[in-house]
């Protein structure tokens, strides 16, 4: 996930927030009612809006614990395959110099 893409989405979301917000808040500030009936509707959005921003920043823990969780298990998997490669070069290697060795000692038999 790019750095961007990630400030692009909350940026989003904060502006999304934001916008709620303000927009109850005037509803409810320009609405026909009694002063402590307003307070109740205030308090009541601000409560609602509380727990909707709780349950998405939840929703937004539990996406960026997954994407941590298959960094690193694709980090563990490659330094597997890094691990197998380089012990498979090194029997190559080991091979092939043993080969060389008994190449040159039979050259110098000669």
């Amino acid at each position: 996930m790019s750095n961007n893409k990630s400030h692009s989405g909350f940026a989003f979301f904060s502006g999304m927030v934001i916008g709620a917000a303000i927009g109850a808040i005037a509803g409810l500030l320009y609405a026909p009612e009694s002063g402590e009936q307003t307070r109740k509707k205030v308090s009541d959005k601000t409560k609602e809006m509380s727990d909707e921003l709780l349950d998405q920043f939840d929703d937004l823990k539990e996406s960026v614990n997954k994407i941590l969780e298959d960094v690193k298990k694709t980090g563990t998997d490659m330094l597997e395959d890094v691990k197998t490669t380089g012990t498979d070069m090194l029997e190559d290697v080991k091979k092939t110099g043993a080969s060389v060795i008994e190449d040159v000692k039979k050259a110098s038999k000669n």
